[in-house]
């Protein structure tokens, strides 16, 4: 039941200093910070046993003697960077970070997860037809995947057809209380867990079990949420015949890269992601050898912090010093602006799309008419009833609670008169997810839920064997109107069935987070759009009988694996590719149109920006050949690093001690403007003055295609805006792989705003596309 409270001043007041008191009282509770100190002494690495000592030796200096017990470290990072994480006051912590030695001091923040018909729609590259391309790799790719374990029985990380484990891998299989080292195989080749309370099973995780002990204290690097199980099966998954949700979305079920490896860290469980476990799992991925780790974790746009605050960004960061590539979902947050999260420049940052197939759920009137919803739910037993109707703002608990009940909050609706029946429910300005809203009615004992929804949603929920369905506004004004003018309104829902070749597809995600990004405007993000919505991947059993070994789930943390894998393939095929170059690649022949032939769109039906879609939609298939790439070094992410205006001191910690670097001399008192200026794959200006001058800015672009080609520009862009691309031609000869150009933009005729298109280089059988994004004030 919900309560209305209203108090007097007073009692606020004293409410206010209560809160402000025990707010004062935290800064003298110990809480875990994690210490970043930059870059570790030497490229393999300091010694474990040393840089313990180290730290422990710092936190003597400032804990004091009488709390000796907090002497003590919760995580040493020692491999690819240096640093720890221990509790700490807020005035430790403060003092600590006035420390020489010392990058940085935060508080260790907790993260979220963001959370097969995908590939074919990306381009069937393992049809027979492309086959050729798997059969000819030449390197064994390892993808370390940091999420919520594995569950390790499932067949798509079966390895029958897998040669024998790369020599270069220098990883271990811990085990646990429900793990063997049998678990693991020449596909799921390594298994970490962490010090991390598994909400799931209650059971609390340790990093130094290496032993089976019968007890369900230990830990184990097993899946309790499927999660991480689903990620690494989108990534990497093995072919599987005949996989099936229920009889939904059925067919081959495979990952991106179905001949890589899978390196599985467990730092994660449902309620529980703290960033100091992500940053030792990244340090340990680095250690152990994976050559591309996959992330689809984050925090809300609404706590982003600086890049030296933020665990993700530090790990991948030093990922990119030692040639790792870390792929990362952009975060759920959307549609609006400014949300995207990971979005470092080193950080491939995914945004989530659709694919051409719907979960159709059809609901029948009393009166006959049939509307077909969206939404996944099955008949595990029994078939499709007919019940009488009612409408939530119509049954309230109380009269004062008709608005809640209307969205179907918790304690909002009366229990009795929900009994027997299908709800109706609006999804209209609460903030409540629709599985609170099916558990609302479900255990009023309803017999389905019907959603009407002001945005209708991309994503599918599934309701598992609870009658559901989701329409938009159109369709529901049709329901509601049938409920007030019927004396007995009854309703049928119909279990869900697949639509295939659905268009228009790919469409962009109504949940999936929007640039720009709030850090800087000057790099674009997200970079890429990949499958997100309605993704059938490896499930976690339940304990029903016979329950599906496959889900289906929506969020970029769907997406980022199928970029992930994308990487992992085309690195199969291309080893002496940098991250860098590979993630080039994808970026400058993903898909501008839909399979209409038309641009890409939004929920909305709106045309898509580039701050929704990054470049476009994946194309791995194309990416093998792109003909130019755009390489973006260690030295543009230290100059990067120069023009955000960290300090020469932070940068002589954070920047790898082999690079003799030093920030260029530049007098300029506006210096985040030359962040466009590293060379990027993309292009974004985040003020361009319509009255002071022309912007240009620089790219070097190097020939991955035939030795001896001319590329010529043109250009795609809004009216207005006058674009202006020299030299116009790019001409490469065996023994020049490298040239460079310079484009102008002049907003003196431009709309004001953000006005996006793209520079295309063609060679007669290339087409490269550079994206750009200038905000004209």
């Amino acid at each position: 039941m919900a309560f209305l409270f209203h108090f007097s001043p007073i009692i606020i007041s004293a409410l206010f200093l209560m809160i402000t008191s025990c707010i004062g009282s935290n800064d003298h509770t110990p809480k875990p910070y994690i210490i970043y100190m930059g870059s570790t002494l030497n490229n393999s690495g300091d010694s474990a046993e040393i840089s313990e000592l180290t730290h422990l030796q710092i936190l003597s200096s400032i804990i004091p003697s009488e709390e000796s017990e907090r002497i003590t470290v919760k995580y040493s990072y020692h491999h690819a960077y240096r640093g720890f994480c221990a509790l700490l006051t807020k005035q430790e912590a403060t003092l600590l970070s006035g420390y020489e030695e010392v990058v940085s001091v935060f508080p260790d923040p907790i993260l979220e997860l963001h959370t097969t018909r995908s590939w074919d729609f990306l381009g069937s590259y393992y049809s027979t037809y492309n086959y050729n391309y798997h059969a000819s790799s030449n390197y064994d790719v390892i993808i370390g995947v940091i999420d919520t374990g594995i569950w390790p029985e499932s067949q798509s990380f079966d390895d029958q057809h897998i040669g024998k484990v790369p020599s270069r891998w220098k990883g271990v299989c811990m085990e646990g209380f429900d793990f063997h080292k049998s678990n693991c195989n020449r596909k799921l080749i390594g298994a970490r867990f962490y010090n991390i309370e598994d909400q799931d099973s209650n059971i609390t995780n340790t990093s130094s079990t290496t032993t089976m002990v019968p007890s369900r204290s230990n830990g184990t690097p097993r899946d309790r949420v499927g999660h991480g199980t689903h990620t690494a099966s989108i990534a990497a998954g093995a072919f599987v015949p005949n996989a099936t949700y229920y009889g939904l979305a059925s067919g081959i079920a495979r990952g991106g890269s179905p001949s890589a490896r899978i390196a599985t860290y467990k730092a994660c469980s449902e309620g529980n992601c703290q960033g100091s476990t992500i940053l030792k799992a990244i340090d340990d991925a680095i250690k152990d050898g994976v050559d591309i780790i996959s992330i689809s974790i984050g925090r809300s746009f609404v706590f982003q912090t600086d890049f030296k605050d933020d665990p993700i960004a530090i790990g991948a960061f030093h990922a990119a010093e030692r040639g790792v590539g870390v792929v990362c979902s952009g975060g759920n947050e959307g549609p609006d602006s400014y949300t995207v999260t990971n979005s470092a420049p080193w950080i491939f940052t995914v945004a989530a799309s659709t694919i051409d197939r719907q979960f159709q759920s059809t609901v029948v009137l009393g009166n006959n008419v049939s509307l077909k919803g969206t939404g996944i739910s099955f008949y595990t037993s029994g078939h499709s009833k007919t019940y009488p109707l009612a409408f939530g703002e119509n049954i309230p608990f109380h009269p004062l609670l008709t608005s809640q009940a209307r969205n179907c909050m918790p304690g909002s609706l009366d229990a009795k008169r929900v009994a027997g029946k299908i709800i109706v429910c609006m999804n209209d300005g609460w903030s409540i997810s629709r599985e609170i809203k099916k558990l609302v009615v479900q255990n009023a004992k309803a017999k389905g839920l019907i959603l009407i929804d002001e945005q209708q949603k991309s994503s599918p929920f599934d309701s598992g064997n609870f009658p559901f369905a989701e329409f938009g506004k159109l369709a529901g004004a049709k329901i509601l109107q049938y409920i007030n003018s019927s004396l007995n309104p009854l309703g049928t829902i119909f279990p869900a069935n697949e639509i295939r070749r659905f268009k228009p597809a790919p469409v962009v995600a109504d949940f999936s987070s929007r640039g720009p990004a709030t850090l800087t405007e000057n790099i674009l993000k997200p970079d890429i759009t990949a499958p997100g919505v309605g993704i059938l991947s490896a499930m976690i059993p339940n304990d029903e009988k016979g329950s599906s070994l496959f889900g289906i789930t929506s969020g970029t943390s769907m997406a980022c694996p199928h970029v992930s894998g994308a990487m992992a393939f085309i690195k199969s095929i291309h080893p002496t590719w940098s991250f860098s170059m590979i993630k080039s690649a994808i970026m400058t022949t993903a898909t501008i149109s839909n399979n209409l032939r038309k641009s890409l769109t939004n929920t909305s039906n709106l045309h898509a920006s580039s701050h929704e879609i990054g470049t476009g939609e994946l194309s791995p298939i194309k990416a093998l050949n792109p003909g130019l790439v755009f390489e973006t070094t260690m030295n543009d992410y230290y100059n990067f690093l120069c023009y955000y205006g960290y300090k020469e001191k932070e940068l002589k910690l954070i920047v790898s001690k082999k690079n003799n670097f030093n920030c260029p001399r530049n007098t300029s008192t506006r210096k985040k403007e030359l962040i466009s200026h590293i060379n990027y794959p993309s292009i974004s200006i985040e003020k361009l003055e319509q009255n002071h001058g022309v912007s240009r800015i620089k790219r070097v672009a190097m020939n991955v295609g035939s030795p001896n080609a001319t590329y010529t520009s043109s250009i795609v862009g809004p009216p207005g805006l006058i674009v202006r691309v020299f030299p116009r031609k790019i001409e490469f000869v065996k023994g020049i792989k490298k040239g460079s150009f310079e484009v102008s933009f002049d907003g003196k005729k431009a709309s004001k705003g953000y006005n996006f298109g793209f520079i295309i280089w063609s060679d007669g059988f290339h087409k490269v596309q550079t994206v750009f994004a200038v905000n004209v004030v």
